[in-house]
């Protein structure tokens, strides 16, 4: 009993968190791709409910399906070879009607999948519309370095229009990864670059890809919860990746740099992974965004100066305490800035009480003239980042002017024997400050 309760008590504390994410989402158009093998993977019928809890939620669908595996196997019950070059299938005629059945059969599946109505699963009413239909125009790739493609082909342009009506309409929109040329011919064309252009040019919110993997990792084989463009080339020049997640990460790269806000690389084996991606902040993939002129990054001593400039007006008004130049400069790796053009606009620091588990969060401040853009936020979720790096799992802080803004972030006012016995002996009665905890998620 007890167990059920607490069960129940987290299912309840996780849906309050993820509403502000839910409403976030209403309304935004997302380009799905689902690769063939995804079809295949025991999750998939759990990445079907959490499509049709996607479309419930008055999010807009655009479904990109692959098929390698299927077109592999189509092709080796055959004896016809598969041949890849630089990612794109070799597509002689004669393959051709083995890759379009294929195709066709993985459609079908999916529109069965997403048709399901039993009262007894989590697709019950859900009373989905699926259309597919000739939205990809295609041409061909034709001779590259001595190699004819063959009817392999590449996006020419997205049908925008017919696919916005039907959104508007309530559909979820299908798109193989079949082509058509205004000639009448079909071509076989790559799953990520259709889903990266329909990404593009339906100017859509977001660009999801499902892979084997959760993600993009780093040499301590640990997951990147978000990397920027720059930094996402670099993992490409280096070749580590394997020949899937490599596609995934150049299409999430082209989308976010032809100013699609996010892209996301998530696993299909993950059992709610979609909805931990785009609902809570920790999420469960890699998101990938575009480089910006505004970077959140640990302060150097260099900043200093910057800072000074920045805290001097709040510590006139007794809303910061005062620090000296000495004291920024020996405490600068506690510091996190955002950098604006050169600029210092706003910093934050964290001062750890590692055998309590605890972390203080210190000297938030915003410059007056970029307030407003949710650079506070941006600085908050860096602290928490960097107190879950180090093991922490309570955040608090000491404030006498700002209660409001915390509040309305998770921070619920706590008394003074809740703090770490050091920061207790510091506490400074004639100030007077309010202090504030927050459970680390």
């Amino acid at each position: 009993m007890r167990q059920r309760v607490s069960d129940e008590l987290n299912y309840v504390d996780w849906f309050r968190h993820s509403s502000p994410y839910i409403n976030a989402h209403r309304g935004k158009t997302l380009v799905i791709l689902i690769p063939g093998e995804a079809f295949e993977s025991p999750n998939f019928s759990n990445i079907i409910h959490d499509l049709a809890l996607l479309d419930s939620l008055g999010i807009r669908l655009v479904l990109v399906q692959g098929a390698r595996p299927q077109i592999n196997r189509a092709l080796a019950e055959r004896d016809l070879p598969s041949q890849i070059e630089d990612g794109y299938r070799v597509t002689p005629q004669d393959h051709l009607i083995d890759i379009i059945q294929a195709s066709a059969a993985v459609r079908v599946q999916l529109e069965a999948q997403l048709s399901m109505g039993l009262s007894n699963t989590p697709m019950a009413n859900a009373g989905l519309k699926v259309c597919s239909g000739n939205y990809v125009v295609a041409k061909p790739l034709g001779v590259v370095d001595g190699i004819d493609y063959g009817h392999s082909g590449e996006v020419r342009r997205i049908d925008r229009d017919a696919i916005f009506r039907l959104l508007e309409d309530d559909n979820m929109v299908l798109l193989p990864h079949l082509g058509f040329s205004p000639t009448g011919e079909v071509f076989n064309l790559k799953a990520e670059d259709v889903a990266t252009q329909a990404a593009i040019q339906l100017k859509a919110d977001k660009l999801i890809i499902f892979t084997e993997d959760e993600g993009i990792f780093d040499a301590k084989d640990e997951l990147y919860s978000e990397l920027l463009a720059h930094h996402a080339d670099t993992i490409l020049a280096q070749d580590s990746l394997n020949a899937i997640t490599r596609d995934a990460l150049e299409a999430c790269l082209m989308a976010v740099r032809a100013a699609v806000p996010r892209a996301h690389i998530i696993s299909y084996n993950e059992n709610g992974g979609l909805l931990s991606e785009l609902f809570t902040r920790e999420g469960s993939g890699t998101m990938i965004d575009e480089d910006s002129y505004e970077k959140l990054r640990i302060a150097t001593i260099d900043d200093v100066g910057g800072m000074m400039h920045l805290l001097a007006p709040l510590e006139a008004k007794g809303i910061l305490v005062r620090r000296s130049r000495e004291l920024l400069e020996n405490e600068i790796e506690r510091f996190l800035v955002i950098e604006r053009d050169g600029a210092i606009v706003a910093c934050a620091a964290l001062y750890p009480f590692e055998q309590e588990g605890a972390g203080e969060l210190a000297c938030m401040a915003v410059s007056p003239e970029y307030r407003g853009s949710n650079r506070g936020e941006r600085l908050l979720k860096g602290i928490e980042h960097e107190a879950k790096r180090l093991g922490l799992d309570t955040l608090f802080l000491l404030t006498t002017r700002t209660a409001h803004w915390f509040v309305e972030r998770g921070f619920r006012e706590t008394t003074l024997s809740s703090l770490p016995a050091k920061k207790q002996v510091l506490y400074n009665y004639q100030r007077n400050s309010k202090i504030f905890a927050k459970q680390l998620p």
